[in-house]
């Protein structure tokens, strides 16, 4: 490798809307920008568009400012974040002192991606909710912990001839952002909706940027943070609205290095990698303070690059990357600020433990202060450079050959490790001894250019994925969430666009058993997932599937005024044979989206059956049709030789349904004593893991609200999850069509006629989900869960949560 010299940047002819840079708060800095209007203009009404992505998640109560207004005396405009990530939750309020007050439910604490805020004052307005209007990632936020709203024709404090601050407070001193902002408008006057800022791609369906296009009026201004020549008003502040309000920038820097606070990391995702670093454009990988192990031992700032042991030489834990590496080549640095003994720097495979200790983790590969390179068993042969303050590390991680190789400034360490399967991420361990590192994910200029071929952490390097890149494989078009209100005659419920093959119905308001039909058995060919019942025909339940939904009649999943929630999955349509495997099957099979319904009859001999899907399934449900038994369920993280049922809250046991061997990419393996019973007509739905679109794994829990963070690779619709481990828990079901905003709490039980509860249970983030109870359903200490999980989008294109 050589060293890097100029930041390259090209912007491709024809591409969509593009954000260059983003400007990073950084908290210890007390970093913020400040700007006092010449004359007062319109208080009364104005708009406020930004982006921003938010930084260290502290476990103590902060105001993190976003915009504010003061003076000396008590009047004052004030938009924050405030919270913690433990304890009072992430919230965003708007304050102003002449009786503004209101403060989402919604949380704010996905550091993984951007967010999109929009704020529209308008105190002329009849009705009092309508002067006060929020906006997150293009939707209107109508759900307030509180509520508090302006008298008609009220004066802010916003446009007057006082201190106007972004960023921060200089009258507390308390109130510094912490993480990253771009693209601020204020429009002075007028008070508009995010369709003037953004748009819904046609594509992914994901809501972007888009350029204003409108008047500023006399105190607007637009700030893109695109000239880092300097640091001054008249090039990091500098507005182009063209009006000339540039705002002055204090605590900030962008020189070359570590501390640099203009970088490529935004909202928009554009430009080619050439492995200098600081070249193409999107979200970037940072350290994950979701995932942190023993949060306790560390502490991230500078965005979420920089993570400091806290010294105490007793305990440490580690900090990874919000970004994984399931395929690809990959290269990443770290600066070592400061050292101390027993740090590593270096690689571990998903999933992350829940635990208090970095050690306890089963697959790494360290790169340690001592020259030696560590894995789960110890100390290796490998005997590399020493290493200590001002060194440069670099990891470049070949998930395509399954290697790592190790540098030190710029020189490589060794031959490459090989034997890498899996996901991995990058990650950091301080070693409990003062020891600071500042991470370089490719958001600024790398230090040393990467090794060919290998790329920057970041959005725009992500494989184009299967489902979610264009407007016919959104992931709503493979599965999706309806909910309704019951009529008591019929109606046709609607989906994102296509003929459902298996759809599972469930009553949310009312005690009723839930249902599950399926294409080779036939809409009026009821299932019940809580029972062992036999299937029952119901021509009044589900009567038809349509191509963008299904019809209901008047029977059990239409009442008049009970609510419903149907999941549902798209396969191959009318089942066709399949002779994969010694028993003939009718299969209806879905290749993209890993989906298959199986139906088939035993023969009371150790079988097997083919399902479709080209790949092995890592999750199936079975049912006889025509017994009275139980469901069962087959789940990679469990293994072969056991199972679980799906209607009862029993632990996984030990079952001969697979023979004690893993499906294979054509077949599932049958059990003569079980699955595979002469005079049993059986189905089967199989579920075969797709990047960005589905996932099925386990985790571990830790009697925490600080619970464990799963990764899935994409922002979640679905998550299911049962504790295994032992009996007494039930399986749970979440969606985002009842949990619209996290914290995610109102879920569904599938061994039970219930109805929906409310446990305030994990948030649903950009690219996995993050416990926050400690219900020992969910996340107890040392027990241990799968869960199946399905995508709204792929992370690749997400948007913080």
């Amino acid at each position: 490798m050589f060293a890097a010299k100029n930041e390259l940047f090209t912007r491709p002819s024809g591409a969509a809307y593009e954000i260059s840079r983003s400007l990073r708060f950084n908290r210890p800095d007390s970093a913020y920008l400040t700007r006092t209007p010449a004359t007062t203009t319109d208080r009364k009404t104005f708009t406020l568009s930004f982006w921003y992505k938010q930084g260290s998640l502290v476990d103590e109560y902060y105001a993190y400012a976003l915009f504010i207004v003061r003076s000396a005396g008590p009047t004052y405009f004030r938009l924050t974040v405030t919270g913690s990530q433990s304890g009072t939750p992430l919230q965003i309020r708007c304050e102003d002192s002449v009786g503004i007050d209101v403060q989402t439910t919604q949380v704010f604490r996905d550091p993984s991606a951007w967010y999109h805020i929009v704020l529209a004052i308008d105190t002329t307005q009849a009705t009092a909710a309508n002067r006060v209007k929020f906006y997150v990632n293009g939707a209107q936020v109508t759900a307030f912990g509180t509520a508090t709203y302006p008298a008609p024709n009220a004066d802010t404090n916003v446009n007057t001839t006082v201190a106007h601050e972004i960023g921060g407070s200089t009258f507390t001193g308390l109130e510094y952002f912490s993480g990253y902002m771009t693209e601020f408008n204020f429009i002075d006057g007028q008070a508009l909706t995010p369709s003037s800022f953004g748009q819904t791609d046609a594509q992914t369906g994901v809501w972007g940027p888009k350029k204003y296009s409108g008047s500023y009026g006399t105190n607007g201004f637009y700030l893109n943070f695109s000239d880092n020549s300097n640091t001054t008003a008249a090039t990091l502040g500098k507005d182009y609205s063209g009006n000339g309000n540039n705002w002055t920038p204090n605590g900030f820097l962008v020189s070359a290095g570590v501390n640099n606070d203009s970088l490529v990391d935004v909202p928009t995702s554009f430009g080619t990698d050439t492995g200098v670093g600081g070249e193409v454009r999107g979200n970037y990988a940072t350290l994950n303070p979701l995932l942190a192990v023993n949060n306790t031992a560390q502490t991230y700032s500078n965005g979420n690059l920089q993570i400091t042991d806290n010294g105490s030489g007793s305990i440490s834990g580690f900090g990874v990357s919000t970004i994984d590496m399931p395929s690809g080549k990959w290269y990443v640095e770290a600066t070592v600020t400061a050292i101390g003994t027993g740090a590593t720097f270096g690689i571990w495979q998903l999933p992350i433990l829940a635990t208090t200790t970095f050690s306890s983790q089963t697959n790494y590969r360290w790169y340690s202060v001592d020259g030696k390179i560590y894995n789960a068993s110890g100390a290796t042969a490998n005997s590399y450079a020493t290493w200590g303050t001002g060194d440069i590390l670099s990891v470049a991680v070949d998930m395509d050959a399954g290697s790592v190789t190790f540098y030190k400034n710029g020189t490589s360490q060794g031959s490459a490790i090989t034997g890498l399967t899996g996901s991995w991420v990058v990650g950091f361990n301080p070693g409990g001894s003062n020891t600071i590192f500042n991470a370089n994910f490719g958001q600024r200029p790398f230090a040393y250019t990467a090794p060919s071929g290998f790329k920057a952490l970041c959005t725009q390097n992500l494989p184009t994925p299967t489902i979610g890149a264009t407007s016919a494989t959104t992931a709503n078009k493979f599965f999706d969430v309806s909910l309704w209100t019951g009529n008591g005659s019929s109606q046709s419920i609607t989906n994102g666009g296509f003929q459902p093959d298996w759809v599972w119905t469930k009553t949310r308001s009312t005690v009723q058993d839930s249902r599950l039909v399926d294409v080779n058995r036939g809409v009026s060919q009821a299932l019940f997932s809580q029972l062992t019942n036999v299937e029952t025909t119901e021509s009044t339940g589900i009567t038809a599937f349509n191509s963008s939904g299904f019809s209901v009649g008047s029977g059990s999943s239409n009442g008049n005024g009970v609510t419903y929630v149907g999941w549902q999955w798209k396969g191959g349509g009318t089942g066709v044979s399949n002779t994969a495997g010694s028993i003939t099957s009718t299969v209806s099979a879905n290749t993209t989206s890993g989906f298959s319904v199986v139906t088939y009859s035993g023969n009371s001999t150790n079988a097997t059956v083919g399902h479709g899907l080209g790949i092995a399934p890592s999750m199936i449900f079975y049912k006889p049709r025509n017994q009275v038994e139980d469901w069962l369920v087959y789940h990679v993280s469990i293994g072969n030789a056991d199972a679980l049922r799906l209607n009862t809250t029993a632990a996984s046991f030990g079952a001969s349904a697979w023979q004690s061997t893993t499906p294979t990419s054509s077949v599932v393996y049958l059990g003569a004593g079980s699955t595979a019973q002469t005079g049993y007509n059986n189905v089967l739905y199989c579920f075969a893991p797709v990047a960005g679109y589905s996932a099925f794994g386990s985790y571990t829990g830790n009697g925490s609200t600080n619970g464990p963070f799963v990764f899935t690779g994409f922002r979640p619709r679905f998550v299911m999850m049962k504790r295994y481990d032992t009996s007494g828990t039930n399986w749970q079901m979440y969606d985002t069509s009842a949990n619209p905003y996290n914290v995610t709490g109102n879920y569904q039980t599938a061994n039970l006629s219930n109805a929906e509860e409310f446990y305030a249970t994990m948030d649903i983030l950009s690219n996995g989900f993050k416990l926050r109870n400690v219900d020992g359903g969910i996340n107890g200490s040392a027990n241990t869960y799968i869960f199946a999980a399905f995508a709204e989008n792929p992370f690749k294109y997400s948007l913080a949560r």
